[in-house]
């Protein structure tokens, strides 16, 4: 496996968000879907990784800097088929330690209410995120779970 900043122009990552973004509207209310499409994650304040698998796109992840020391989780998909082998849970904590390294101190993020989403919030929960309210641009919504945790930014 290796994590990398993810090239954003080719059809392999395209692809494999519009399937993210496809399971996003079929599962959560229009007026409820904040996954960043294509066009969001090339957003300066935006960085995704992607995990590989061989030459395979595996699972993706991104770090929204909501300030110089706050950060939000973003995107975060696994493949249907390689989900259970522990790949969120590496890079979830890669996004971490970069967060970290930038120097934020906090990480929040957005995932549904819905059973769909019941292993996102459980992953997350397993690495310190706690419930929260809404944070940013978020309010409060009924189809939303908040979710927030410390980091300790690298001197």
């Amino acid at each position: 496996m290796r994590i990398a900043v993810a090239d954003l122009s080719g059809p392999e990552i395209a692809d494999f968000l519009a399937e993210h973004m496809s399971d996003m509207r079929a599962t959560s209310p229009p007026e409820s879907v904040h996954a960043l499409d294509l066009d969001g994650l090339r957003q300066a304040s935006v960085t995704l990784w992607c995990v590989q698998d061989g030459t395979e796109l595996v699972a993706v992840g991104a770090l929204k800097e909501l300030d110089p020391t706050h950060g939000e989780i973003k995107s975060m998909r696994t493949a249907g088929r390689h989900r259970g082998r522990g790949i969120a849970s590496e890079l979830l904590q890669h996004i971490a330690d970069e967060a970290r390294r930038r120097g934020m101190s906090r990480l929040s993020l957005e995932t549904g209410s819905q059973p769909f989403f019941a292993p996102a919030r459980a992953l997350y929960a397993r690495h310190g995120f706690v419930p929260c309210g809404p944070f940013g641009d978020y309010t409060d919504d009924p189809n939303s779970v908040y979710m927030t945790r410390e980091v300790s930014p690298i001197p």
